[in-house]
C-alpha cells in the first residue's frame, strides 16, 4: 500500500489521532496499548480486539487511561492472497491424535520419534507423522521446515487431499502460486466434496492470474460449505473480472501488465515495463531474494482502482500479490509514479523475505526508504510527537493501515519510514535484511530486533525518539 501525496501536517494531524484509550506501564519500562483495562484481584485484565489477557498487578507500575485504541490498526481491509486464513480441512489422515503427544514434545519436533515411527514401514503412518510436524511448523511460521515435512509426507502419499491442501497453502503464501496450482488441483480432484480443496484451489488459481477459474472455485467452495472469508474472496474476484474484462495484456522478463488499451499509450506501458525491470534489479541488488513467479500488474482508471480494491480514499496504489495502479490521465512516466512503483515492487520483495511475515510498519517503512523517501520537512513533527509521547505506538502498527483515517495514516507512513530510517541509518540495510529473515523463520517481530538490533518496541522507540531529535529536533 502506498499513501497518496497529501497537504496533512503531522503537527497539525497529531491532535485528531489523539482519540485514546488505556496504557499499561509496565515496572520494567514497557507500555501495553489495550482498549479497556479493569482490575480483577491480584491480575488487570485487558482488551485488545476481540482477545482479553491478564497480567499480575506486581508487574504494573500504574494505569493511563486514554490512548490510541490497540484494535485501530487491525481493522484490515480486503485480506492479500498471500494471508490465507485459518482453516481445517476434513482430516484425511489417520490417527492424528493419537500421534501428535509423540511427534511434538516441549514445543517442537522430536525428529527421533518422527525417525521411529518412518521405521515401522507403514506409509500412511509415515505420510501422517510428517504432515502433523509440516502442520506444527507452519502455524508456527517455519516455512522451510513445514515446506520440508510436508514434501516428506507426500512421498508417502502422494494424493492425500489434506497434505496437498496445507502444502499448496504453504507456496502460495510463499510467493509460488504457479507451483502450488497443480498440487490444489490434485487436492480437488483427490477430495472433489471438500469445500477447503475448491477454497484453495480457488487461492491457487487466483494468485496465478486465473481469476475466472478462481471465482468457479470459489462458487463452488461455497455450494458444499457457506463460508464469509471466501464469500469476501468471491466478491473480490468477481469486482476484478468485470473491471477488467476488455483488459490486454503484456509481458516482460519478470512482470506480465494487464491494461485497457483505451486509457494508456503503448508508449507509457513500455516505460513502465521498464521502470519496474529497473526496479526489480536494484531490489535484488538491495534486498535478494526476488519473489518466484512473474508478478501481477494491472493499470486502472481512478474508478475502476477503487472498485476492485475497496481502498481507504487516501490510498494511491495497492499490492495484495498483484500490483494495483492508478494511471488516469497519464501519457508518461513521471517522478510520482515511477516512485510509486518501485514502492510497491518492494512490497514483494519483503513478503518473499520475510514469508508473508512483516508487519505493516516495517513493510510501509522498508517500502518508503527504497522509493527514494524521506522524512524532510515532517522530521520536525515527528520528533514533537515523540518528545510528548504522543507517537502512534509501534505494536498497534502492527495491525494493517487499512482502516485507519487520512490523518492517521498519513502518521502512520512517517513513523514507519522514522523506524526503517533509523535502523538503516544506524545498523545498515544488512541487519534490515536479517530482521526480515528471522521473520520468515516465525520469529516475532520484537525477538527479531532483540537479535539484530538489540531492542524491543520500548528500547526501539525511546532510540528513535533520540534519533528523530538530534536530526530534526529544536
Amino acid at each position: 500500500m502506498r499513501a497518496r501525496v497529501t497537504i496533512f501536517i503531522i503537527w497539525t494531524a497529531f491532535a485528531v489521532v489523539g482519540a485514546w484509550a488505556d496504557t499499561i506501564h509496565l515496572k520494567n519500562g514497557r507500555k501495553i496499548q489495550a482498549d479497556h483495562v479493569r482490575e480483577n484481584g491480584n491480575h488487570y485484565e485487558y482488551d485488545i480486539g476481540d482477545d482479553s489477557y491478564a497480567i499480575p498487578k506486581s508487574l504494573v507500575d500504574h494505569v493511563d487511561a486514554g490512548g490510541m485504541p490497540a484494535g485501530v490498526a487491525s481493522l484490515g481491509g480486503a485480506k492479500n492472497v498471500a494471508d490465507l486464513p485459518t482453516f481445517t480441512p476434513a482430516n484425511s489422515l489417520a490417527n492424528e491424535g493419537d500421534l501428535v503427544g509423540k511427534i511434538i514434545k516441549e514445543g517442537k519436533v522430536d525428529p527421533d520419534a518422527l525417525s521411529s515411527l518412518e521405521g515401522k514401514g507403514n506409509p500412511e503412518l509415515s505420510a501422517t507423522a510428517n504432515f502433523i510436524a509440516g502442520k506444527f511448523e507452519f502455524e508456527h511460521g517455519n516455512v522451510n521446515e513445514a515446506r520440508r515435512y510436508f514434501e516428506s509426507a507426500l512421498r508417502f502419499q502422494a494424493e492425500n487431499s489434506t497434505i496437498l491442501i496445507y502444502y499448496a497453502a504453504l507456496l502460495v503464501r510463499t510467493g509460488n502460486a504457479a507451483q502450488a496450482l497443480p498440487y490444489a488441483q490434485r487436492a480437488a480432484r483427490a477430495a472433489p466434496n471438500s469445500p477447503d480443496a475448491y477454497t484453495m484451489l480457488g487461492y491457487a488459481q487466483f494468485a496465478s492470474d486465473r481469476t475466472k477459474d478462481a471465482i468457479a472455485s470459489w462458487k463452488h467452495s461455497l455450494d458444499l460449505r457457506p463460508d464469509a472469508t471466501v464469500q469476501q474472496f468471491l466478491a473480490k474476484a468477481q469486482r476484478e473480472e468485470n473491471a477488467e474484462s476488455d483488459f490486454a495484456q503484456r509481458e516482460s522478463s519478470h512482470f506480465v501488465l494487464h491494461f485497457e488499451g483505451k486509457q494508456t499509450s503503448e508508449s507509457l506501458r513500455g516505460q513502465i515495463l521498464a521502470a519496474l525491470e529497473s526496479d526489480y534489479d536494484d531490489l535484488v541488488r538491495e534486498l535478494g531474494t526476488p519473489p518466484r513467479d512473474n508478478i501481477l500488474v494491472t493499470l486502472y482508471t481512478e474508478q475502476a482502482f477503487f472498485d476492485v480494491t475497496r481502498a481507504p480514499s487516501w490510498s494511491g496504489a495497492v499490492n495484495d500479490g498483484k500490483l494495483r495502479i492508478p494511471v488516469s490521465g497519464l501519457s508518461s512516466m513521471t517522478s510520482e509514479l515511477a516512485r510509486v512503483l518501485k514502492h510497491e515492487l518492494a512490497h514483494s520483495f519483503i513478503n518473499q523475505l520475510s514469508a508473508g511475515r512483516c508487519p505493516p510498519w516495517l513493510h510501509e517503512g522498508i517500502a518508503q526508504l527504497l522509493e527514494g523517501k524521506n522524512l524532510g520537512s515532517d522530521g520536525h513533527a515527528l520528533a514533537q510527537l515523540f518528545k510528548l509521547q504522543r507517537n502512534i505506538p509501534l505494536n498497534v502498527l502492527e495491525g494493517s493501515f487499512m482502516r485507519f483515517s487520512g490523518v492517521e495514516a498519513y502518521v502512520a507512513y512517517a513513523e514507519s519510514l522514522a523506524a526503517v530510517s533509523y535502523i538503516n541509518d544506524s545498523y545498515g540495510m544488512s541487519d534490515i535484511q536479517r530482521i526480515l529473515q528471522l521473520l520468515s523463520q516465525g520469529t516475532s517481530t520484537e525477538a527479531a530486533l532483540r537479535a539484530t538490533v538489540h531492542s524491543d518496541y520500548g528500547q526501539l522507540e525511546s532510540d528513535l525518539a533520540k534519533y528523530l531529535a538530534d536530526k530534526y529536533g529544536d
